[in-house]
């Protein structure tokens, strides 16, 4: 097939693009009437951050929506922004933002492939089946062809796969190692028969921090779908504002997000609230899809020994083991999760840089990056909570 046939458009508004071509490429499992392995790069899952002003004037996060197309029909496409700071990211460059400026260099703006706000790995290149490898090549050369005609210093492509990072690295692309807490599920039965998977200083903990959490005067509800009413998310949303004030200094996600979520992602979603004396004090928002669940936000309007474990953590273990589901992805950082089943898990990013000088620097930056991310997830793993034959066969 000749790629010199495929037309590469930049789009700045999921609206320029119908819905059923952007899923075809971007969940086109759902075609069975099921859940997409990816909730963040569906189009109602976008659309909701563009249409909230979540993204877009203001934000720092522009869209430029990368899409390829052969004989009129889109068969590629790419949540992209032209980033004018590296907020929202959770695979951080702000060092090598510093120095290239240090240097005289202008590093913003920048091309970002990514979903806002979201440190969940999923496909990048969204390709529709049967133009995988032609899909993915226009895709990369077309971002980086953008990048290089505009002077713009620097592509990234954040919690792609190990695939994608692999396929890019082969293109010439940068490619990085970094690392998350993920809770796996070994078929367990209930939460007892994972804890009997602990060492038993662990299992002990944990069941100590399970009976604070739920000894705090209140009750715990999950909620999902049609369940979760406006009430709810007034609640989390002064939840968000605490810890996205804390965290990094104003809430990335507008109060209007969530009333969009609403109306398109309500079955995707499940909410843990906390209840005490009448009203909601705390509250943990996990995002659903096709054998992972993405523990995404957590807030509170009163401190509670360990009811952030529980809401965060437990419960949401809880609620895997119910569903079936293969894993918990519980956002970015957090060593604490090592002792509560949580553990170190590979993530991968690509990175292009158009300063040959520069990208050097970087590439060795990587090389020497990617081997103490190895040996620190190896110690982790090693000192993990599970017994010593369970991370063997882990391993």
């Amino acid at each position: 097939m000749d790629q010199a046939q495929i037309e590469i458009q930049v789009i700045a508004s999921l609206s320029q693009v119908a819905q059923q071509d952007w899923d075809s490429c971007a969940c086109p499992e759902t075609a069975d009437g099921g859940r997409p392995h990816d909730p963040f790069t569906t189009y109602r899952f976008l659309s909701a951050l563009e249409n909230s002003g979540s993204v877009g004037r203001g934000t720092g996060w522009q869209p430029q929506y990368l899409t390829a197309y052969l004989d009129g029909q889109l068969i590629a496409c790419a949540p992209m922004y032209a980033k004018s700071h590296s907020q929202g990211e959770y695979i951080f460059d702000h060092n090598w933002a510093h120095a290239y400026e240090r240097a005289g260099g202008r590093y913003y703006p920048k091309l970002q492939i990514a979903v806002p706000h979201t440190p969940a790995t999923g496909r990048r290149f969204l390709v529709r089946p049967g133009y995988e490898e032609i899909g993915q090549s226009a895709l990369v050369q077309g971002a980086v062809q953008l990048a290089a005609d505009n002077h713009i210093s620097s592509l990234h492509v954040t919690f792609c796969t190990a695939g994608e990072a692999d396929a890019a690295r082969q293109m010439g692309l940068m490619s990085r190692t970094t690392q998350q807490f993920h809770w796996l599920n070994d078929g367990y039965s209930d939460f007892d028969s994972f804890l009997a998977t602990l060492s038993s200083r662990k299992r002990k903990n944990i069941r100590k921090e399970r009976a604070q959490a739920n000894a705090f005067g209140g009750s715990i509800h999950v909620l999902s779908g049609d369940d979760i009413k406006p009430e709810h998310w007034d609640a989390f949303w002064v939840f968000y504002q605490d810890t996205g004030s804390r965290k990094w200094g104003s809430p990335y996600l507008t109060r209007q997000f969530f009333d969009e979520a609403q109306k398109t992602l309500r079955d995707d979603l499940i909410l843990v609230l906390a209840e005490r004396d009448g009203r909601w004090v705390a509250g943990a928002l996990n995002v659903v899809g096709r054998g992972t669940l993405f523990g995404r936000y957590w807030g509170c309007i009163e401190h509670h020994p360990c009811l952030h474990f529980e809401l965060c953590y437990y419960r949401a273990i809880d609620i895997a083991i119910a569903g079936g589901f293969d894993r918990v992805e519980a956002g970015a950082q957090g060593e604490h999760k090592l002792a509560r089943g949580y553990l170190p898990s590979r993530t991968h990013s690509v990175h292009w840089v158009g300063d040959e000088g520069f990208a050097d620097a970087i590439r060795r930056y990587l090389d020497a990056e990617r081997d103490a991310v190895e040996e620190e997830i190896g110690i982790l793993t090693e000192y993990g909570p599970f017994k010593k034959m369970k991370v063997e066969e882990r391993e």
